[in-house]
């Protein structure tokens, strides 16, 4: 690698998951020679058991809490790393590149950005559970494994479905999940916002599975569709399978896609004064 080629990628989880999700990607990674990081959120530094038996942490969330604490571990690198992002941590990938961090970003079935209007029927069926009991408010809340299944694997073999659900899966804040679907009828940014009009943002690239049921398509579409400002890449991939792409069978063809489009794309850093 030359000095200013990234050397270090930052895989952000999303909702129902932690950095758990990343091992395989993690692995295949470093045996290419890069530094992984895979940041938590504030308090999900436990293991996905722990979590399971007392999910507090979970509700005690918030997402600036969750954007600060992925800032203090970006902020101390010597370079700008490639930051990925799955789910949820699409979106917070893409607020980080807003921000001003990462030399390039790519999102795997991204969560929505504030202002992307579309919600497809499937998505509002698959966090329709989680939001239909107002008791529920301030509280983390758990996915049954066929809730978990229609939304993360659906097409899936039975026995690849229940590992993934008992290796991987923890319960969701509710409250993060409501703002997330009810943010664009509040006046005023929330918490998700980003400048679609950033000219200094790094490139992006929204990696979308084509049977993903709770980020369709559509959304991650019309995500990069509100990017506006001139001088910015921002692309758009599909490939076959659910929301589950960072494990699922073919996962690996997607991490060394989503890794040659960010080194092929990255942004340098700014020489030095």
């Amino acid at each position: 690698m030359s000095a200013a080629t990234p050397d270090t990628i930052v895989l952000v989880h999303g909702f129902w998951m932690t950095p758990r999700s990343w091992e395989h990607w993690k692995a295949r990674y470093e045996a290419a020679g890069y530094t992984v990081l895979t940041p938590a959120y504030p308090g999900l530094e436990v293991e996905v058991e722990a979590l399971n038996e007392d999910p507090t942490p979970i509700a005690e969330l918030t997402v600036p809490k969750i954007i600060e604490h992925l800032e203090s571990v970006i902020e101390p690198l010597a370079n700008p790393p490639i930051i990925m992002g799955h789910s949820a941590g699409g979106a917070f990938t893409q607020i980080l590149l807003d921000h001003g961090y990462g030399a390039a970003g790519v999102t795997l079935n991204s969560a929505p950005t504030e202002g992307v209007l579309q919600a497809p029927f499937s998505q509002l069926r698959s966090v329709f559970p989680v939001l239909r009991n107002p008791a529920n408010r301030h509280k983390a809340v758990p996915f049954t494994y066929e809730q978990f299944v229609y939304a993360f694997t659906n097409g899936a073999e039975e026995s690849v479905s229940r590992q993934a659900f008992e290796r991987y899966v923890v319960p969701v804040n509710r409250d993060i999940v409501l703002g997330g679907v009810t943010g664009n009828l509040k006046p005023g940014h929330q918490d998700t916002w980003v400048d679609y009009h950033n000219e200094s943002r790094a490139p992006l690239l929204f990696i979308s599975g084509s049977e993903d049921h709770i980020m369709p398509p559509s959304v991650q579409q019309s995500n990069a569709k509100h990017y506006k400002a001139e001088g910015t890449i921002t692309e758009v991939e599909e490939v076959e399978g659910p929301h589950f792409m960072v494990g699922l069978e073919g996962w690996e063809a997607i991490a060394d896609r989503a890794l040659e489009w960010a080194l092929a794309n990255a942004k340098q850093p700014a020489p030095a004064a």
